[in-house]
């Protein structure tokens, strides 16, 4: 055990320890008199002393000491009572610490960093052990004060959990505290009086991995656009990565991939999720990846135990997984045997006797009546009673009863659903199911075709039939033989040799059955009787866009094949897409299904080929089939990493090798059946039904490990994509009964060569000997890894793809725009991490075009405005940002685009002094301006202000300035220009120009030329108030006729409200309509420009140049801390609301 490091003196120690190994720094001791045989008579001295004393007084046996070159004094940081114990310390420091000492200059700060480092661990070692305990531990209490100290995140920021490690700083270690939280990742050190403080939120990680350096030999790397972070020296750094790992793709996922991903209902409330529930999600994202089960499928329980195994004649060890609807089993030895036993194919489980042989037995009898046989199950009654609770729970949901006439192949009772659909089970793998049910299915969907099409469209090959019929009897034969040994339910035991028959190829008369038991669709299909017919009746006669879709690729679906040749096979194939489109509108329908779901056809019935392509769309290809393809796109980009491993000459050749995406996608997409000949693909669909992706891999790896000399020698990504095309399209099945389909080219190249062919099986069999190695659980951490880069890669495609937009239209710098993508992305994000969703503001889709994926409300807009904006007023800059944002809310959705948010700070930065002041005039005007405005302590409201004072304004100097003639000249012009104006602005009433006034002021204050731009504004003030005054007296003088007077006066609103906000949804040319009341106090954009334009300093100010780089560094400083004052305010509020 690590121990709190305290100063000894060697020199008094020599004769009780003896030192086994030293290094620079560490020194390793042990006792005198432990594990001496003869002993000598210090060592039994020392021998004696530590035997006499209490237990705890005594002195383990070995000891770690550190040691500073040059000092005298020495630290001793670990104790062991085995040597195993002391070593597994010492092999700690060799790896983590005794290359990083070396970067240190200077001795006192070797001692302190080690120490720290060790005291660390010492209380890593102490939570975790409380952690295991059911109450919440005092030290994670600890840690959470010092998290929400240090780092000020609101209260919704749960801190899941936290490490000691060491954070580098290029060569120089930090030692401290990572602290990992539903939505950041964070990093805490204060070492040698320097602090240093790391937030990262997991939607910014691009990479996460392990690594090494130049001192250690394993850190995490975390990658963000613009740094690397490495973290290093954890106690367990295994259990530290599966929990960041869990952490990053469960945040990425909710908030980046939420047009597919559904959470654990654990993990639905982010704010509840504990170290605990990531654990829980790894464990059933590998069982429900293992043994591909539906989605929805919850893991309780995972134990040890052995199972009798009646074709090896003994218990074999392994452990056993029990869900909802599922017991599972799986060996501990990799391929040597896997069980799956739905629910509902058990009949009971009982407690045997307890044995000397059989320790805590259980038996579980199927309908078949087979029983399996678990031992050494601990726990066994406390197991028992969960299961029988949850096998009553199934088939109350799904009865069953049994059916008294005897079957012909087994003597055993065969079940079958009380419903109308009939229920499945295999005896000579026909399907068996009572002549009512069948009578009844008819009747209720008679457009469903009965049999699997190749059976009504076999097609005769150049074999001669004896041959084609020997061969699958052959295979039929020895395909009974297993079944008979290993069971022919979805309940047999899956074991080595069964693979390597599938990897022969299925007959083709037991192909459609095996395909539904391999994939566990024939549980769905017994469980939802009706279900298939009905949603055929739902969805025929319905025209959409998927319809169409579908429509428009039938004809496409293997045209070659004489099934899909004529109405029959293809109204089949309607039925199923449309169908599956109705079922799950999420997916719809997307290009590849219909190949795969033809060739389903081919060999199942119609109904079975549905939930076939359930099983394949939802569960053995997750995500594949959408908007995005993440799903595809993930795998292709792990098949990239896996080509590295295993071919790293033409992986070295190929420098891109997304160039081969665009070939080897497809082969994910459509299971090779789009590219390579039909008789052929099958066999690729046989071993995908039995092993999952894994097959995809290593067949990929095979084709291109076959191609590997050719493709090194290819010049271009061209010459190599026709190597590659041109292999698959010769690769035949010696074994198939009928002829070649879907060849896409002649055997034969253009000098009529003939090129070699491959037989599928030999490929088939290449791929398992010699990449067959991958497990599910590395193929699933390659695809956590991987997911991050391909969902971050869709980020950089939507922040490019709206930039390119925007920069043609704006003068803003293109890394200035970047920095302010980024700040509005973070803007909704950090809604996303700590506000309930609201109905306006909409999380994340990705399905929607690039610029309206991210969107901001009224609320997130103004904490933007309020960083980034060079128009600060104080206190009333919350103000001009709500109005700013009901201006740029064209739509009324009370959401805004960044297009839309960027091109205003333009105008504010950029803009000449007439787009400005245009820009503050429409800011003080409808519909900006409203009624409800939340200054309500303004002159909005009060009377309007008396403008009978002389136009004679005092110049510093003593003199004075007349404006009577400037103000008539100005007048002339203006009516000269208004007709030249495309779009005339709404005139502006008194009540909101001094609105636009009192916002001109508070733009002023702290300006270095205050004094004169306050003298100046109320020089304009003034005259503009004239203005408007000989406005009101000439409008009242007889520009209007008595009869538009009288009819404007009926017409004409109460003195409480003004005619502007009548309405406030009005257009500026609505507004327009009608000429403006007798008497209304006005001013137009032309009278504002022209004033302001008459002193110099209003245009000085106005024109000046603005930096926006110091504000955009300052916004991201400060961009968490706004949001967390916000956060702290509202919900100081909501306490005292509640009290």
């Amino acid at each position: 055990m690590w121990l709190k490091p305290e100063e000894v003196l060697l020199k008094n120690a020599l004769k009780l320890w003896v030192t086994q190994k030293s290094s620079c720094y560490f020194i390793l001791q042990r006792r005198r008199g432990h594990g001496e045989g003869g002993g000598r008579l210090t060592g039994r001295l020392v021998g004696a002393l530590d035997a006499v004393l209490d237990s705890n007084a005594r002195v383990a046996p070995f000891r770690i000491l550190l040691q500073v070159p040059g000092s005298q004094v020495y630290s001793p940081i670990a104790c062991g009572a085995t040597l195993e114990e002391i070593n597994q310390h010492w092999d700690w420091l060799e790896q983590n610490l005794l290359h990083t000492l070396s970067v240190f200059d200077n001795k006192d700060d070797i001692a302190s960093f080690v120490k720290g480092k060790v005291k660390a661990l010492i209380a890593e070692e102490t939570s975790s052990r409380l952690a295991e305990q059911e109450e919440e531990p005092e030290k994670f209490r600890e840690a959470l004060v010092k998290f929400e100290a240090r780092f000020n995140f609101p209260e919704a920021e749960k801190l899941v959990t936290y490490y000691s490690c060491c954070c580098w700083k290029g060569r120089v270690p930090r030692q401290g505290w990572l602290y990992l939280s539903i939505n950041h990742l964070c990093f805490y050190s204060f070492f040698l009086g320097k602090e240093l403080k790391l937030v990262v939120p997991w939607v910014d990680i691009q990479k996460l991995e392990r690594t090494s350096n130049v001192f250690l030999t394993d850190t995490i790397r975390i990658t963000t656009q613009n740094k690397e972070r490495d973290f290093s020296m954890f106690l367990n750094l295994d259990e530290v990565f599966k929990v960041m790992e869990q952490l990053a793709d469960v945040t990425l996922r909710r908030l980046l991939d939420n047009e597919v991903f559904d959470l654990d209902p654990d993990l639905q409330e982010p704010s509840q999720i504990t170290k605990r529930d990531l654990e829980a999600r790894a464990q059933n994202e590998f069982f429900r990846a293992f043994f591909r089960l539906p989605r929805k499928e919850k893991l309780h329980a995972v134990m040890d135990c052995s199972l009798w195994t009646p074709f090896s004649r003994c218990h074999t060890a392994g452990r056993m997984f029990t869900s909802d609807s599922y017991i599972c089993f799986a060996s501990r030895e990799d391929g040597c045997c896997k069980v799956i036993l739905p629910l509902r194919e058990v009949v009971s489980i009982e407690k045997m006797e307890d044995t000397s042989l059989l320790p805590h037995p259980i038996i579980v009898s199927i309908r078949s009546k087979v029983a399996f046989q678990f031992i050494e199950l601990r726990d066994r009654d406390s197991l028992v009673e969960a299961l029988l609770m949850r096998l009553k729970q199934v088939h109350a949901n799904h009865p069953v009863h049994y059916n008294t006439s005897a079957d012909d192949d087994m003597a055993s009772p065969v079940f079958h659903s009380t419903s109308m659909c009939s229920d499945h089970r295999f005896g000579d793998l026909d399907m068996v199911s009572s002549q009512n049910s069948e009578e009844s299915e008819k009747e209720k969907s008679p457009l469903l075709h009965p049999d699997a099409l190749f059976t009504a469209f076999q097609q005769s090959g150049s074999q001669s039939p004896d041959s084609r019929m020997s061969r699958e009897q052959i295979k039929i034969s020895l395909w009974n033989d297993h079944f008979v040994e290993y069971g022919r339910t979805v309940c047999m035991f899956r074991t080595e040799k069964i693979r390597k028959l599938v990897a022969m190829g299925i007959p083709e008369s037991l192909r459609g059955r095996l395909w539904l038991l391999f994939s566990d669709a024939v549980t769905d299909l017994a469980s939802h009787p009706g279900y298939y017919g009905n949603l055929v009746e739902e969805s025929l006669g319905k025209c959409c866009l998927v319809t169409e879709e579908i429509e428009r690729d039938l004809h496409r679906s293997l045209p070659e094949h004489p099934a899909f040749q004529n109405e029959t096979g293809i109204a089949a194939l309607r039925r199923v897409l449309t169908a599956y489109a109705h079922r799950n509108p999420r997916i719809g329908y997307c290009q590849s299904m219909n190949i795969l779901t033809s060739v389903l056809l081919l060999y199942a019935k119609e109904e079975e080929a549905f939930w076939l392509l359930v099983a394949v769309c939802e569960r053995m290809l997750p995500d594949y089939f959408n908007h995005r393809v993440i799903g595809a796109q993930v795998d292709q980009s792990v098949f990239e990493e896996l080509i590295k491993g295993h071919l790293p000459e033409l992986a070295e050749h190929m420098n891109d090798l997304s160039a081969l995406a665009s070939v080897s996608l497809s082969w994910f997409l459509t299971l090779f059946l789009s590219i390579m000949p039909l008789e052929s693909a099958v066999n690729v669909v046989d071993c995908f039904f039995y092993d999952g992706i894994k097959a995809i891999f290593q067949l990929g790896l095979a084709v291109l490990e076959a191609n590997a000399e050719d493709l090194c020698s290819s010049k271009d990504d061209g010459q190599a994509l026709m190597i590659l095309s041109r292999f698959l399209d010769h690769i035949k099945n010696e074994d198939s009964p009928g002829p070649p389909v879907g060849s896409h080219h002649t055997f034969f190249s253009d000098d009529q060569e003939p090129y070699p062919v491959t037989d599928i099986a030999d490929l088939i069999r290449d791929s398992y000997e010699k990449f067959g190695d991958q497990s599910v659980e590395q193929i699933e951490h390659l695809r956590y890894k991987h997911r991050i880069r391909v969902l971050q890669g869709h980020e950089d495609t939507t922040k490019q793809n709206v930039l390119r937009v925007v920069i043609p239209e704006v003068s803003i710098l293109p890394e200035d725009l970047e920095e302010l993508y980024d700040l509005f992305k973070r803007e909704h994000m950090m809604s996303c991490y700590w506000e309930q969703p609201r109905p306006v503001a909409p999380r994340h889709d990705p399905s929607r075009p690039y610029a309206e994926q991210y969107r901001i409300d009224a609320r997130q807009f103004t904490h933007l405005f309020q960083l980034v904006s060079p128009w600060t007023c104080g206190a009333h800059t919350e103000i001009l940002a709500e109005r700013t944002f009901r201006l740029l809310d064209d739509n009324m959705d009370q959401l805004i685009e960044f297009k839309a948010f960027v091109s205003c700070l333009d105008i504010m930065y950029n803009g000449e002094m007439n787009e400005k002041i245009k820009l503050l005039y429409r800011l003080h005007i409808p519909p900006a301006l409203t009624e409800n405005d939340r200054d309500s302590q303004s002159p909005l409201k009060n009377p309007l202000l008396s403008t009978s004072r002389p136009l004679v304004f005092g110049k510093p100097n003593g003199g004075a300035v007349d404006y009577q003639k400037q103000l008539k000249q100005m007048i002339k012009d203006l009516a000269k220009e208004k007709d030249k104006t495309e779009k005339e602005l709404p005139k502006m009433s008194q009540r909101e120009f001094i609105q636009f006034c009192k916002t001109l002021y508070s733009m002023f204050h702290e300006d270095p030329e205050e004094n004169d731009l306050y003298q100046a504004i109320a020089t304009v003030t003034t005259l503009l108030l004239q203005i408007g005054e000989v406005g009101q007296r000439s409008s009242s003088s007889g520009s209007c006729s008595q009869e538009c007077g009288e009819e404007l006066q009926a017409s004409a609103p109460s003195p409480e409200q003004d005619s502007v906000f009548a309405d406030t949804g009005k257009t500026p040319q609505d507004s327009q309509v009608f000429p403006e009341a007798e008497g209304d106090w006005t001013v137009s954009l032309e009278h504002v420009l022209a004033s302001l334009l008459t002193e110099q300093s209003l245009v000085n100010f106005f024109e000046k140049p603005l930096d926006m780089k110091s504000k955009l560094e300052n916004a991201k400083i400060n961009q968490y801390n706004l949001k967390t004052l916000e956060m702290s305010q509202s919900q100081s509020e909501l306490k005292l609301s509640n009290l």
